[in-house]
């Protein structure tokens, strides 16, 4: 099976915007800090996280990072698993 590298990038890089788009709308409707203790938790973990107030500039700028470090994970495995599974 081939892989196309921008289509596999695309695909893993909206799938990591989404989940920041998910945990922006979180924030913004103020629920983001009882999400982050639920998961601190249920994890066992003992640290203490302050989500602050929601900021539009700051989430679109981790939804646009996460969208293109997932855009290159994606693409950097595609082209891995070409090598890989060469005929």
């Amino acid at each position: 099976m081939h892989l196309n590298p921008k289509k596999t990038g695309l695909t893993l890089g909206l799938l990591f915007a989404a989940v920041h788009v998910i945990w922006s709308l979180i924030v913004a409707f103020g629920w983001g800090q009882a999400v982050i203790d639920f998961v601190m938790w249920a994890h066992m973990v003992h640290a203490t996280h302050i989500v602050g107030p929601f900021d539009l500039a700051a989430s679109l700028t981790v939804i646009t990072l996460s969208f293109l470090i997932g855009f290159v994970v994606g693409a950097v495995f595609s082209k891995i698993w070409n090598q890989l599974n060469k005929s």
